[in-house]
């Protein structure tokens, strides 16, 4: 089974409100078996234009699960707190089995 991995660029507008979100999601990612590869920290450009000021990545043991964390009740019922405080994108990628 290949694993997955969701890749976040965002740029966060309101921190206080978002600080909620980055606190219940956590415990969702780990309910269905991921885990964050990274989350925030210091990244340097090196081509091209960011998309955001903050980097995520989550891997998940296979595409089918990190869709069915993205559309799970629990990330759905928070998700809002993102949508309405920041800016970004979200990308599913499917691992390399080389």
């Amino acid at each position: 089974m290949t694993k997955a991995y969701i890749v976040g660029e965002i740029t966060v507008h309101n921190p206080e409100a978002y600080a909620l979100y980055g606190q219940k999601v956590p415990a969702t990612i780990a309910q269905y078996g991921g885990k964050y590869l990274v989350r925030g920290g210091t990244s340097t450009q090196l081509e091209g234009k960011a998309q955001g000021t903050r980097r995520v990545v989550i891997e998940f043991a296979s595409r089918a699960a990190a869709e069915t964390w993205y559309h799970s009740p629990e990330y759905q019922a928070i998700l809002p707190l993102r949508q309405n405080n920041s800016e970004g994108h979200l990308v599913l990628f499917d691992g390399y089995d080389g």
